[in-house]
């Protein structure tokens, strides 16, 4: 039988004076609350982070493969739809070996020790895309958007889930080519509805060219910075006005099956897939400012986590060092009766721990509980032009939320270690004798 185990179950489950009791509570309260602080804040951030990347990702794609010309006007440089490359990189499901060793030998700092992993997966999707800046004008207004045309290959169960009036675009037939898809902030400046028509205005060649579009769809993915910037088109007209054939794209959209292997997927398809004729950039290098200020949510996460493990922290030792000098009568008998210090010790440490397991499981509960109806219900509201979305979102990660318990349960337990260094100053004959 544990002994100090034992005696510390007993004394749990014992009744205890009318303060002691309260600073119990006290003490139970502040590990729940932590805990479900914890939970909660892990699940925000996390949920906050994953719906901004998955509407940058799904308008954007993972990596995009463009000439390595540069221009310094918004014209693209056009490259040929039929790239020798492009079979196997549709085909790719995972990483090849010859990348992986190559990988391992460089060690370039994606793995530990140099030793390469396989990918997590491989390429689901590539599409070919074009863009053209121009101007839309209305009998009242006027204002500057990006046209991204799209093919036939462009998949639009990634956009489809923003659309949020009309449909999406038809392909391109003889009698029309002129549907537009606009985003709903651009609707709302212009007073645009669906289904009515607008002229954009081009410059090519130092000339002016119009062209009349109609609505069709309007869509919202609430990243309003990039939703007042870009319509979507058909590419012919794109390539028509930009004087390209055909067969001439701006560049591909790369999708990736598991976001893991972003940057990995991208150093092959540059080092090893592409000629020096082309360049392979993810979607944060090419648009960094947005995923810098994700990252910094990493760090309100930390500094919160931190506060939190604090407060349990400090609550759980003062309520341990009182409950030590509540029982020290009980450690002076033990002492008299050959109980080590240790064995004392790891009595009071048994007791705090039983507290700490009261506190995680209320704290789970709480915390669960209120982030699955915050899931359900979306009961809290976010300005949509100051953080991209218009409730809090939430995402659970299981062995997240396991090792949070656990690390709470570690370190609280270890920092119960101070106050038990009082049981080596208490005396057996004065500790009997104490009221």
């Amino acid at each position: 039988m544990n002994f100090p185990f034992f005696i510390a179950s007993r004394v749990a489950a014992s009744g205890q004076k009318s303060f002691a009791r309260l600073i119990i509570r006290i003490a139970t309260t502040a590990v729940a609350l932590s805990i479900a602080v914890m939970i909660i804040a892990n699940a925000l951030i996390k949920g906050f982070k994953s719906e901004i990347s998955d509407k940058m990702f799904s308008f954007w794609g993972h990596i995009h493969i463009t000439s390595a010309q540069q221009t310094t006007t918004y014209e693209p440089i056009p490259i040929l739809a039929d790239q020798a490359f492009l079979p196997i990189l549709k085909a790719l499901k995972t990483l090849p070996d010859s990348f992986l060793k190559t990988e391992k030998i460089l060690g370039n700092g994606e793995n530990t020790e140099g030793s390469s992993k396989p990918s997590f997966g491989g390429i689901k999707h590539v599409q070919a895309y074009a863009t053209k800046a121009g101007i839309i004008k209305t009998k009242d207004n006027f204002e500057g958007v990006i046209l991204k045309g799209v093919g036939a290959d462009f998949n639009w169960s990634f956009i489809e889930q923003y659309i949020v009036e009309g449909r999406k675009l038809n392909a391109c037939s003889a009698d029309s080519c002129n549907e537009i898809l606009i985003s709903k902030s651009t609707a709302d400046r212009l007073s645009l509805k669906l289904n009515g028509k607008f002229i954009v205005h081009f410059v090519q060649n130092n000339a002016q060219e119009q062209r009349l579009f109609q609505i069709v769809g309007i869509y919202k993915t609430g990243l309003e910075e990039y939703d007042k910037k870009f319509a979507l088109v058909d590419i012919q007209p794109i390539q028509a006005l930009l004087g390209w054939s055909p067969n001439q794209i701006a560049g591909y959209e790369v999708f990736v099956d598991d976001i893991r292997d972003l940057n990995r997927m991208n150093n092959f398809i540059y080092n090893e897939l592409i000629s020096n004729q082309f360049s392979a950039q993810t979607i944060r290098q090419e648009q960094p400012s947005i995923f810098e200020w994700l990252d910094l949510q990493d760090v309100n996460e930390k500094v919160i986590l931190g506060l939190m493990l604090l407060v349990g922290i400090i609550n759980m030792v003062t309520a341990l060092l009182i409950l030590i000098l509540e029982r020290t009568n009980m450690i002076g008998t033990l002492k008299s009766l050959g109980a080590s210090n240790w064995s004392i010790q790891r009595i009071f440490l048994y007791y705090g721990a039983i507290i700490i397991c009261i506190g995680l499981l209320i704290g789970n509960v709480v915390g669960l509980g209120l982030a699955f109806l915050e899931q359900k219900f979306k009961f809290i509201k976010l300005s949509e032009a100051d953080y991209y979305l218009s409730y809090a979102p939430i995402k659970f990660d299981l062995i997240t939320i396991l090792s949070l318990n656990l690390g709470t349960l570690v370190i609280t337990t270890l920092f119960l270690l101070l106050p038990t260094l009082l049981v080596l100053s208490i005396s057996p004959v004065k500790a009997i004798q104490f009221k």
